[in-house]
């Protein structure tokens, strides 16, 4: 339960690609208990190390994205009303009748409107709204909302995590932020065991605008392996099981050109061995997580990629197991007790 009160605490704070101050002031108070130190990188990125034992230790890297995708006022009509944009990749279909907060001078309520259907041509019935055909009630007068809001506030998508059967759960910025959990999970699972390698635990920005916290961090750190942690689509009505994953049937264990195939094989062996339930996410496209930035920084690294099955992905109505979090974790915290020299020096050879 404990997890699940986190990952609500997660998925219903502000963290738009570019504005990840309120979220990382989140994850940092948690994860301080469990590591050595706690630090930021000019991007913006929250490291947190937690220092192996003996000798020649090995750095492994683990990445979750901890921005969402959201809104920013782009115009202030006559009348109070507000235009926006997207930042990131925002399903525009979904957003009228949302309930919004504006984080401008204060936070604000709000709701997305768009000309009603009584009053629509029969051509406009026949199409789904854009961005460009809706704005942002606060309720306020024009001079209010002047005085409140201003150009470029950021805008999230006001929702209530909510627990659903089967130990599913429900929320806004799910991805990435089921990912981050699994990050605290493990580094909490490891303070009670004896590890060779040096942790660095990342929580990255600005995934859903172009992957970049994730290209930065790496550079600073050079570990010798990296790990990014992200969602992967759940099959849904519509969706099938050759482009998603089962929902609550264990973590995807990514494979392709961006996932080293010895860690590949190592997670495999590993779940096997532990009876983790476990899935195989194949890809032949690289982009999508921080898995690519993590493995082509500086010279490269030997990457893999473990993701957690999710439906409706960039919605507000992101859907999860919490088993598959926690499996992930097992399975992750039993690959890192086992890192040594040895392995690490046979990722340079296939």
């Amino acid at each position: 339960m404990e997890d699940k009160m986190f990952l609500k605490k997660l998925s219903e704070e502000l963290g738009v690609s570019g504005y990840e101050e309120d979220i990382a002031k989140t994850i940092s108070s948690s994860f301080e208990t469990y590591v050595d130190d706690i630090r930021y990188d000019t991007m913006g990125n929250l490291i947190a190390y937690k220092k192996g034992q003996g000798e020649n230790r090995p750095k492994i890297m683990l990445a979750a994205h901890m921005d969402e995708i959201g809104l920013m006022v782009t115009k202030i009509e006559e009348g109070g009303f507000l235009r926006f944009t997207t930042v990131g990749g925002v399903d525009q279909r979904t957003l009228v009748g949302q309930e919004i907060v504006i984080y401008g001078k204060e936070s604000l309520i709000g709701i997305i409107g768009a000309k009603p259907p009584h009053i629509q041509s029969k051509e406009e019935q026949k199409k789904a709204f854009k961005v460009k055909d809706m704005y942002i009630d606060l309720g306020l007068s024009e001079e209010e909302v002047k005085s409140l809001v201003q150009i470029g506030d950021t805008i999230t998508v006001k929702r209530e995590f909510s627990s659903l059967r089967n130990d599913r759960v429900t929320g806004k910025a799910l991805d990435d932020r089921a990912g981050v959990l699994m990050i605290l999970e493990i580094i909490k699972l490891l303070s009670k065991l004896k590890h060779r390698a040096d942790i660095y635990a990342v929580a990255t920005v600005q995934e859903e605008v172009g992957v970049r916290g994730a290209i930065t961090s790496t550079y600073g750190i050079v570990p010798d392996v990296g790990i990014a942690i992200d969602v992967c689509h759940a099959t849904m009505p519509g969706v099938s099981k050759e482009d998603a994953s089962e929902l609550g049937e264990g973590p995807a264990i990514g494979f392709g050109p961006h996932v080293h195939p010895q860690i590949f094989n190592r997670f495999k062996d590993l779940a096997d061995k532990l009876d983790i339930p476990y899935q195989v996410e194949p890809s032949t496209r690289p982009g999508g997580t921080d898995a690519y930035s993590i493995q082509v920084s500086r010279c490269g690294v030997a990457t893999g990629l473990i993701s957690i099955p999710l439906r409706y992905m960039h919605t507000s109505v992101e859907t999860v197991s919490m088993e598959d979090i926690r499996r992930g974790a097992r399975l992750l915290t039993h690959f890192i007790g086992d890192l040594n020299g040895e392995f690490v020096e046979g990722l340079r050879c296939f």
